[in-house]
């Protein structure tokens, strides 16, 4: 019987901050938005042809990254800590490397993302509405300077 490939669900993954790795509070989130690439091009006319311009690739642009998840008391959160010292304190520290991982059903990476160094644009807290029992999700944007994909199971 041929090997069947099946499309790659979305719903099962982690990211990780590297704070601590004995704390697995800060690697659940509800939603990760921004794993995008795009290269910046230039234009250059042709010299003596005047019928087209060539598009040429120039640098390489990325994000910004969003999460989103539940919100945690800050005591217990080592990522609120890092976004209250940036948004508060303005003591903006990169984190040096953040790895985005989708997981099969043994919680084994399928592929991963990771991106360096990331830093806080926004942190945002959701409505505040007593006609609903929602969870208060938190948004967070972060830049980044490089993103780098990885399969581990072709090694």
């Amino acid at each position: 019987m041929p090997d069947i490939l099946y499309q790659t669900v979305n719903f099962h993954f982690k990211v990780d901050f590297y704070f601590d790795a004995q704390d697995k509070t800060d690697i659940r989130f509800q939603s990760v938005t921004g794993l995008d690439s795009t290269l910046d091009t230039e234009q250059i006319k042709e010299g003596g042809e005047n019928r087209f311009e060539h598009v040429l690739p120039v640098r390489r642009k990325y994000g910004p990254l969003t999460l989103k998840r539940g919100l945690i008391k800050q005591a217990d959160s080592k990522l609120s800590q890092w976004l209250k010292r940036a948004f508060d304190d303005e003591v903006v520290e990169p984190r040096p490397t953040v790895t985005i991982s989708l997981l099969d059903e043994q919680h084994n990476a399928l592929m991963h993302w990771t991106i360096n160094n990331v830093w806080p644009r926004s942190w945002k807290i959701g409505e505040l509405n007593a006609e609903q029992g929602a969870v208060l999700i938190e948004t967070l944007e972060l830049n980044y300077n490089r993103l780098l994909f990885d399969n581990p199971q072709t090694k």
